[in-house]
């Protein structure tokens, strides 16, 4: 610490480092990803691996990204894929590696309903994954925030009759349910409930159907929510499967004849709502400055003295004064590494202390 020339060196008891986590609602409602702008928000790819959607025409200097959706398909699914196979399985299995990491014997893992994949259980192959944006995310999605709510009505249009029926799919008991054996930090496991009314589900309860990725902000759904409890999905029977892509309610098995962007935009035409808290992690390190009564009285400036007397007293038997203006923060090396300018300066005596707090954020 440096003030006028005076210097003084900083111990642990005067160093301390904390960590504030802050967060933002990001709402993101179904108008903005299918209706506001048409699809002219809406860019898919020439490879047709996957879809990206936009908050403003992409086209625009002004448009941000804010997430895609694609199609994953294990090599364990029961569905015969006609369209696509190698891209729908080279997806599955690369989201699968980076996700779930590897067994002993080197396998790609799948994707586990339960989130417990030592423990066996059911597995999820047929998937629509949607990873959302780094400028959304920032540093994670906030655990316990996350709602995607979709239109499951068995109609197929791009109005409102598709969302008489929804459902809502939340990270329910992220805030402290979750798992920490993925590659890529800490996942939920993602749970569907009715959201307008008991009936849309096959049972009055609530369904595990896929896996938030905090860190990565990438959610694994199972293409289960749009299956009736007839072919092993969660609807009920009443409502019929929906049609995604407008040949007939066949729910999600659409995808063994259809493009990933295809299935997507289906997909996407039935998000109602998205919301989800981001989370942005500042690190500090607070230094506090310390002046004690009998230090920085006086200063080393050359504009301190005149004829060699000290400019701020008029007798001798006058306290000394100085005025703290700036904090240098050195290394050890005494190289200047950072200042803090105080917004007026501080009168300083023999009879006077001070503890100064300087705030280092990164």
């Amino acid at each position: 610490m440096a003030e006028s020339g005076a210097f003084k060196t900083l111990n642990d008891k005067d160093v301390v480092s904390t960590r504030t986590l802050l967060h933002e609602a990001i709402p993101i409602t179904g108008t903005i990803v299918s209706g506001t702008y048409g699809d002219n928000n809406i860019k898919n790819p020439s490879h047709g691996m996957f879809q990206s959607v936009y908050d403003y025409p992409y086209l625009s200097s002004s448009a941000n990204h804010i997430f895609d959706i694609t199609v994953g398909i294990g090599t364990q699914s029961g569905l015969t894929i006609t369209s696509q196979a190698d891209k729908k399985k080279n997806i599955y299995n690369q989201m699968a590696q980076l996700l779930v990491g590897y067994d002993h014997t080197g396998s790609i893992q799948r994707f586990d309903e339960d989130g417990n994949i030592v423990g066996g259980g059911k597995k999820l192959d047929d998937v629509f994954i949607i990873p959302f944006s780094r400028l959304l995310v920032k540093d994670e999605i906030k655990k316990g925030t996350f709602q995607l709510e979709l239109g499951i009505d068995d109609a197929y249009d791009n109005g409102g009759a598709i969302f008489n029926s929804r459902i809502l799919i939340s990270d329910q008991s992220g805030s402290n349910g979750y798992f920490v054996n993925s590659p890529v930090g800490e996942y939920g496991v993602l749970y569907a409930t009715a959201s307008t009314h008991t009936a849309a589900l096959a049972l009055d309860q609530s369904y595990a159907v896929g896996l938030l990725y905090y860190q990565a902000g990438i959610a694994v759904i199972s293409g289960s929510v749009f299956n009736d409890a007839a072919i092993g999905g969660i609807l009920n029977n009443a409502l019929n499967s929906t049609d995604l892509i407008g040949q007939g309610a066949v729910g999600f098995s659409s995808v063994s004849a259809s493009t990933t962007q295809t299935i997507a935009s289906g997909i996407r035409n039935r998000i109602y709502n998205v919301q989800f808290n981001n989370t942005t992690e500042l690190n500090s390190t607070i230094y506090f400055c310390r002046a004690n009564h009998q230090e920085f009285n006086y200063s080393t400036n050359p504009t301190y003295t005149n004829a060699s007397k000290i400019r701020v007293k008029t007798n001798s038997t006058d306290e000394p004064v100085s005025y703290i203006t700036t904090i240098g923060l050195y290394n050890d090396k005494n190289e200047l590494m950072a200042t803090a300018k105080l917004s007026e300066p501080l009168k300083k005596t023999p009879s006077t202390e001070f503890t100064i707090r300087c705030r280092l954020d990164y």
